[in-house]
């Protein structure tokens, strides 16, 4: 199965409220991933998901900074399409990957990532 890096907190959102993974490039790439946290965390998007506007999407209260996994897959989830233009409060383009049927991991899986899609090693 293939793998999606994503920092924190994008990638603990994706199994708490975000339907949508935006991104420069599509793909024609559907089915079963498993997303990894990287080991960067992305202040501005932190204090983007903060904000009341975004935190009202969400199923829990965001984490504190520190309460974030890292250089780890902790779940998966099925993409289910790529589009241009979504109706999703998460879409900000150009392109976004739909998502559905997120599971997050009670246990995450210590792996390095990469960029794009890729072939978890877990250790």
């Amino acid at each position: 199965m293939k793998a999606l890096s994503l920092t924190e907190p994008m990638a603990w959102a994706v199994f708490h409220g975000k339907d949508v993974e935006n991104r420069r490039w599509p793909t024609k790439l559907r089915g079963r991933v498993y997303i990894h946290a990287s080991k960067g965390f992305d202040k501005g998007h932190y204090n983007f998901l903060a904000l009341e506007g975004m935190a009202c999407l969400l199923d829990e209260p965001l984490p504190g900074p520190s309460e974030f996994v890292h250089g780890a897959i902790i779940g998966e989830v099925d993409i289910v399409d790529c589009v241009e233009t979504h109706v999703s409060r998460w879409f900000f383009g150009p392109y976004a990957l739909v998502l559905r049927n997120a599971v997050e991991y009670d246990t995450p899986i210590p792996c390095k990532g990469m960029l794009g899609f890729f072939e978890p090693k877990v250790k």
